[in-house]
Formats: C-alpha cells, sequence, structure tokens
C-alpha cells in the first residue's frame, strides 16, 4: 500500500468539535460582548487622556469587537451543521477570524513595542513615541491584516468531500486537497512567519530587554520598586495571554496544513492533529476575552476611569435609595428612624470602604 493509499483509508472522526464549537463559542460570545463593549466605551466616551498605547488598544477593542458579533453566525453552523447564511456571509465571517487572530497579535506586539521604547529607551524614544506614529502604526497593521485575510477569506470555496450531491452547505471547513496544496498551503508559511513567528520573537526580546532594564540600580530613581512590580505584572500578563491564546494554534496550524496537503501521510498524525486543532482554536478565539484584562492592567488611565465610574455608579445608587426613603418616610411616619438608621449604616460602609 503507497502512502496516498494510506492517507485516503485513514478514517478519522473529529465530529466532538461541533458541540465543543457550539459550548466554547457560545461563552466567548457573550463575555467577549460585555468585555469589549465596555472596552469601547471607555475608550470612546470617557478616557480624557489618550496616548500611543490606548491608541493600539482601542485599535485591538475594534478587532475584537468586530469578530464578537460575528460569532452568532459560527455558532447557529456549529449547532446545525449546515450554512444557511449565503457565501458572502461564510467570506466574511472566515476573514473576520484571521484579521482578529493575526491584528491582535500586531497589535499587542505594537503595545510591547511601545512599552520597550518607553522603558529601555525614554529620552530616545521621546520624538517616535506620539499619537500620529501610533496612528499610523496601527493604519499600516489594517492594512497588512485585510490584504491577508480578505483575500484567504474570498478566494477560497468549501466543498463537500463525501458527497458532491449533499444539499449541505460548508463553512470554515472541507477545503479541497487541491486548495491546500496550491493556495492555502503558502497562505500558512505567509501567516505563520509575518503574523506569529516574527511578532513572537519581537515580543520575547522586547519582554527581556524591558527586565534586563529594569534589574539596574539606575531605574530604581526612575520609578521606584513599586513601578517595577507594576510592570513585572505588564510583562506577564502580557507574555501568558500572548502564548496561551495563540502558540497551541499557529503550531498546530502548521502541522495541519502538512497533513491536508499529503505532505505528513501517517495516519496516527492526521488523528493527533485533527483532534488537537479544535481545541486550539477554541483556546485561540478566547483572546477576545483576555485583551481586556491587558487594557486594565496596562493602563493606569483606563484603571482610574473604571474606578471613577464605580465610584459615580454607587453614589448613584445611594441617591436612588436615599430618594426612596425619603418617599417612604413622608408615606409612613414610623419608619423614619429606621431609615435614618440605615442611612447611616450606609454612610459608615462607604466611609470605610475609601480607607
Amino acid at each position: 500500500m503507497n502512502n496516498s493509499t494510506q492517507h485516503n483509508s485513514c478514517n478519522t472522526n473529529d465530529d466532538f468539535k461541533y458541540p465543543l464549537y457550539s459550548v466554547v463559542f457560545s461563552l466567548v460570545f457573550v463575555v467577549g460582548l460585555v468585555f469589549n463593549a465596555v472596552a469601547v466605551y471607555i475608550f470612546g466616551c470617557t478616557l480624557k487622556i489618550r496616548n500611543e498605547t490606548t491608541t493600539y488598544m482601542m485599535n485591538l477593542a475594534v478587532s475584537d469587537s468586530l469578530f464578537v458579533l460575528s460569532l452568532p453566525f459560527r455558532i447557529a453552523y456549529f449547532i446545525q451543521r449546515n450554512w444557511v447564511f449565503g457565501s458572502v456571509l461564510c467570506k466574511i465571517s472566515v476573514a473576520l477570524f484571521y484579521t482578529n487572530m493575526y491584528g491582535s497579535i500586531l497589535f499587542l506586539s505594537c503595545i510591547s513595542v511601545d512599552r520597550f521604547l518607553a522603558i529601555v529607551h525614554p529620552f530616545r524614544s521621546s520624538g517616535i513615541r506620539t499619537k500620529r506614529n501610533a496612528k499610523l502604526a496601527c493604519l499600516m497593521v489594517w492594512v497588512m491584516v485585510l490584504s491577508g485575510s480578505i483575500p484567504t477569506g474570498f478566494l477560497l470555496d468549501t466543498t463537500s468531500p463525501n458527497n458532491t450531491n449533499t444539499s449541505t452547505n460548508y463553512c470554515f471547513e472541507n477545503y479541497s486537497k487541491k486548495q491546500w496544496k496550491a493556495e492555502l498551503s503558502r497562505v500558512v508559511v505567509f501567516i505563520e512567519t509575518v503574523g506569529f513567528i516574527l511578532p513572537l520573537l519581537l515580543n520575547v526580546f522586547c519582554s527581556v530587554m524591558v527586565l534586563r532594564t529594569l534589574r539596574k540600580p539606575q531605574t530604581i530613581s526612575r520609578g521606584g520598586c513599586l513601578n517595577k512590580t507594576k510592570i513585572l505584572r505588564m510583562i506577564i500578563v502580557h507574555l501568558f495571554i500572548f502564548c496561551f491564546c495563540f502558540i497551541p494554534y499557529n503550531l498546530n496550524l502548521v502541522f495541519y496544513a502538512l497533513v491536508r496537503s499529503n505532505v505528513l501521510t501517517e495516519c496516527y498524525v492526521e488523528q493527533v492533529v485533527r483532534t488537537i486543532y479544535p481545541i486550539a482554536l477554541c483556546i485561540a478565539v478566547t483572546n477576545c476575552c483576555f485583551d481586556p484584562v491587558i487594557y486594565y492592567f496596562t493602563s493606569e488611565t483606563i484603571q482610574s476611569s473604571i474606578k471613577r465610574k464605580t465610584t459615580v455608579w454607587y453614589n448613584g445608587t445611594n441617591k436612588l435609595f436615599d430618594r426612596l426613603y425619603t418617599d417612604s418616610t413622608q408615606s409612613s411616619p414610623k419608619t423614619k428612624e429606621k431609615s435614618l438608621t440605615l442611612k447611616g449604616t450606609r454612610a459608615q460602609m462607604y466611609d470605610e470602604s475609601e480607607i
């Protein structure tokens, strides 16, 4: 039996991916929608101080929001196992997936480089770290990502390998072996190099250089131990999210492309790769939920904005309760003493929380 025959006779069953996708993507949609809606609101409406870092974060939040809004179509497909929304929406959904993943990687890399310049070269980079240059960098990222994701989404057609006469419409899967050999293998090489390997090396380099700078004694005079602790926390959160979300998927994608292109023909390898792929994909899409964590730990202005909004909400709630208690007191004089006691207790609790 030759290799091609052995590959064709390999029976792999990855149907477990459909319920897995349905559950995980539903959770990502709910959590990601709430978190990114709050992030976009803060960036667009309440954040008074905007700098280079918040510019990158705003673009990252927009990228995440676009992808999250496309998830209900995917969830419906994974539940029904049939795409009923037309070919155009399928291609847009595929393009949004690649736009989000590799846009997130590149925007996170921009944040890492910006932190590197601010800490390692604070004086020499003062002319580089401007809001204008940050906007230009974001524009370059959008151009790069869209120029790769849109052709990928619109030029590839899904097929049904088992039955060409079936009425089932596929999306996100079942690309023909001809497409894998002709186009998809080249796409994978390009996005893995430009969209993952180079940004990964860049993030690691910037983080290592920042840590080396923080270890120098003269750095203490520029911020003290407290700032060092905050920066270290930023780096740990940043690298953890980057590695956790993107390394498993992109590493497995290389082997998945080799299997689908018949470069790797062993049945055991195909079974392992096709089993890992759905799990790695689910981990990758969770970056929509984790990115707002980076916003919070990276920017003190965002932390201040959230705390300020929380205080405003708390005070507004107090005023609402005071109005209700006032109305209740006016309607029932006997409850006046209880109302005053309860308001005093709330005031005491508020004072203790500020200590």
